[in-house]
């Protein structure tokens, strides 16, 4: 039985195509962030990132965190942070962009932005993105615990409306984060959410804080893996190739008991 040369072609291209998909790189999340999504070392535990514990949702995918304490998009961008991700950045990659809490510090001058150069940031980072191929994803900042009669407030309320407007202005999906972890924490309650955040006395629980803390921007362990699970199903509720790979929910992000440190177990 002879093969038309047209079938051989044909067939041939099948499996040169099939050669090329089997070889093509598996995806990576990007993390562009700050101190509530970085990694820690395990001194410092229990304070703990959001970034660390995603990858507790996305098994099988590799998680860049480049999140980095103390930063704001500006201050990211000035120490060379987002070149290092353009050296690394390529096609199929995620960038989860999220900045905020460190931009609006206007006392300290080296982090502050303004709410037009927190926009022109943002847009440095989608163009970052889209240069590599890779798919972009913009957070509102995270929340912070803070209540006033009861009432959980919006953390960096412009800021987050800054970072909603750039996001639908370039039709970049959003992961309203301000919104969903607000919500979280009044669902918790005033004094319950305290164990979400970075608050014990003395070294009870808290080896890396020997004399205590009070801190209600930082994440705990477990504070940290809530955080992450909202951060999943933001993301899984997109409609990125990235999605397919998320699995919010999992018992790694709704455990009741810290596991001492970042187990997905």
């Amino acid at each position: 039985m002879r093969v038309s040369g047209l079938v051989v072609s044909a067939l041939a291209l099948l499996v040169s195509g099939s050669a090329i998909g089997a070889a093509d790189p598996a995806p990576r999340i990007f993390i562009a962030s700050d101190s509530t999504a970085q990694d820690y070392k395990p001194e410092k535990y229990p304070q703990s990132g959001w970034g660390t514990m995603l990858r507790c949702a996305v098994p099988g995918v590799t998680v860049e965190n480049r999140a980095i304490g103390g930063r704001s998009t500006n201050s990211f961008i000035r120490e060379g942070r987002l070149d290092k991700i353009v050296a690394d950045l390529r096609k199929g990659d995620t960038l989860l962009i999220q900045f905020g809490h460190n931009d609006a510090s206007i006392d300290k001058p080296e982090r502050y932005t303004t709410i037009e150069q927190y926009r022109a940031n943002l847009h440095r980072f989608l163009d970052v993105a889209k240069a590599a191929g890779a798919k972009a994803v913009i957070l509102t900042p995270v929340a912070r615990r803070d209540f006033k009669d009861g009432v959980e407030q919006p953390s960096f309320p412009t800021y987050a409306d800054a970072a909603r407007a750039v996001a639908r202005e370039t039709h970049t999906p959003l992961i309203d984060l301000g919104k969903t972890s607000q919500a979280w924490v009044q669902s918790v309650g005033p004094d319950a959410s305290k164990a979400y955040y970075l608050h014990y006395e003395g070294a009870a629980g808290a080896p890396g804080f020997p004399n205590g803390i009070s801190d209600d921007t930082h994440f705990s362990e477990l504070g940290a893996r809530r955080v992450a699970d909202l951060v999943a199903t933001g993301l899984k509720a997109t409609r990125l190739p990235i999605a397919r790979r998320v699995t919010p929910h999992v018992p790694a992000l709704t455990r009741t008991t810290p596991a001492g440190g970042p187990s997905c177990e």
